[in-house]
């Protein structure tokens, strides 16, 4: 029919024909219901829309697959900018934006109801309307393109192994797309392999720099030539041997570094120097609404603890007075103390812990800034905190189901008291949250 169009998967997965899907649930995917009762959890879909769905996944109790055709689509589809590669990179593409908004605000008070947790104010996902080309960082992969006979950048495609070939993602900065295409046209001009190669990953700062990493699997690859990195006209080149047993892009070794090593950005003021594959915020202009929200909350006259404090972004934005930073990850803690020196915070200090194992930190009278892991606040935070009440908990999550949980932990002796959520990624499934919990009076 004219209101059918299909998805291609690899053949060897079995097709559940004409199914109704429901809604969807916290992970992003859509619901519906196997004949024989099982959850179906799949990509590709909307409510309401009867659809043929591929399985990749068979689990006793529940099954995952991909939609391959739609049959009834629903009227908040829309088309997708980026065809075949959209359920790699952002499987919400499907959705009119609008739609999108609603449905993160309805994810987040369903994470609170689920915990009984009433919230007196109705929640709002802000965004700042720039729904593509908002992301600053990419990582490709590679693989050789036997119908063209040549090198492609590439995604996975969701649920398999397969490679999907791409130019670009339309979710990206187009300096980054660029930088990205000038690659692999040299290394296609070297006959380079896929299988000499791991990924490329490709950052960006607002002013337009542009540092390009490429991991390799051979200590020997060649070097690039003065031409050749004139060709790429980047700010920054690293050429990295990475481990081959090691399936994630991780840095062995530096076989060739020219240009900046690092980016920097400027954050309400304040300028944040990261490492290229280090941690740092995806989608900046939403990131800084977020961050004047929590600025909004913070007590000048109290001390603040900034807990999984990664590079001291929030901190260092939200004040400068009587700030401690925690954070595991080393080389996170090296820039944070790089940044402290730069923004000559004396009344700053950077703690190399696991948040959990400097419980002392988390005093009482004080402000408490969290900005934990998928995962949420380790049990003996949660613990702490209710043991010495500090003043107001302002807590920041990429996982407002978790979130909601450890907010269930503290209510006996917090109220909420300012809720909003972010949408940090459009056309993803992610949601950050933001909640302050003001301790209650006695």
């Amino acid at each position: 029919t004219g209101d059918c169009f299909v998805i291609h998967m690899p053949k060897k997965y079995p097709i559940v024909d004409s199914l109704q899907l429901e809604k969807f649930v916290t992970g992003g995917q859509i619901l519906g219901q196997l004949a024989d009762g099982r959850k179906l959890f799949a990509w590709g879909g909307l409510p309401n829309e009867t659809v043929d769905v591929q399985i990749t996944k068979k689990k006793s109790a529940y099954a995952e697959g991909v939609v391959v055709n739609v049959h009834k689509s629903s009227p908040d589809r829309v088309e997708p900018h980026d065809g075949d590669s959209y359920l790699s990179t952002s499987p919400w593409q499907i959705l009119n934006f609008e739609v999108e908004q609603s449905t993160k605000t309805q994810l987040i008070a369903e994470a609170f109801e689920l915990h009984r947790l009433n919230l007196a104010d109705a929640v709002e996902v802000y965004t700042d309307g720039q729904d593509y080309a908002y992301r600053n960082k990419l990582e490709f992969s590679w693989y050789w393109n036997h119908e063209t006979d040549e090198l492609d950048l590439a995604f996975y495609q969701r649920g398999t192994h397969r490679k999907i070939p791409v130019a670009g993602s339309s979710l990206a900065a187009d300096v980054i797309n660029q930088a990205a295409i000038r690659l692999r046209d040299i290394l296609r001009y070297r006959q380079a392999r896929g299988s000499s190669l791991k990924t490329a990953l490709i950052r960006s700062n607002r002013t337009g720099q542009v540092i390009v990493q490429l991991y390799v699997k051979d200590t020997a690859f060649p070097k690039f030539s003065d031409g050749e990195l004139a060709e790429l006209d980047v700010s920054g080149f690293d050429l990295i041997y990475s481990n081959p047993q090691s399936p994630a892009s991780v840095i062995t070794e530096y076989i060739q570094r020219r240009g900046l090593q690092s980016l920097t950005d400027s954050l309400l003021g304040i300028d944040f120097t990261y490492a290229t594959e280090g941690f740092f915020q995806i989608n900046l202009p939403v990131y800084e609404q977020a961050l004047r929200d929590i600025a909004d909350h913070v007590d000048e006259a109290r001390p603040v603890v900034d807990l999984y404090s990664g590079v001291g972004t929030i901190g260092l934005t939200v004040t400068d007075n009587h700030l401690t930073l925690v954070e595991i990850n080393e080389s996170a803690v090296r820039e944070m103390n790089r940044n402290i020196e730069a923004s000559n915070r004396a009344n700053s200090r950077a703690i190399l812990s696991a948040s959990e194992k400097v419980l002392d930190t988390i005093v009482s009278g004080s402000t408490i800034i969290v900005d934990p892991p998928r995962a949420g606040l380790d049990d003996k935070v949660v613990g702490r905190l209710n043991e010495v009440l500090p003043e107001r908990i302002i807590y920041l999550s990429c996982n407002p189901v978790t979130q909601a949980r450890d907010v269930a932990r503290l209510v006996d002796n917090y109220g909420i008291t300012y809720i909003r959520g972010y949408n940090f990624f459009p056309h993803t499934p992610h949601i950050e949250n933001l909640v302050v919990l003001d301790k209650k009076s006695s």
